[in-house]
């Protein structure tokens, strides 16, 4: 992965572009606003919110992509590490 395109990204852009990628796939899925908020049990009025400013509980968050069928991608964050310097490396050996 690419970190550079995040170098200088607020965490309200990366709230944005995450509303943004499922906005996207919803859309794609051809399920309307409503329908992903009843299916998934996160208010209308949550979701609407979110995919218009980023913001979102975390709980929320993932019932979303629990129904849109991305939680195998929430589940593998993090999950290969990244380090940034030999001493991580060498502090994660012990």
């Amino acid at each position: 992965m690419d970190n550079t395109n995040y170098l200088w990204d607020t965490p309200s852009d990366v709230a944005m572009k995450l509303a943004k990628r499922i906005k996207e796939i919803r859309r794609r899925k051809k399920i309307t606003q409503k329908e992903l908020a009843g299916r998934s049990n996160v208010s209308y009025a949550t979701l609407r919110k979110f995919e218009k400013t980023g913001q979102i509980s975390l709980e929320s968050f993932i019932k979303l992509t629990m129904e849109l069928g991305l939680i195998q991608e929430i589940n593998s964050l993090f999950t290969e590490p990244v380090y940034n310097s030999i001493e991580e490396v060498i502090n994660a050996s012990k």
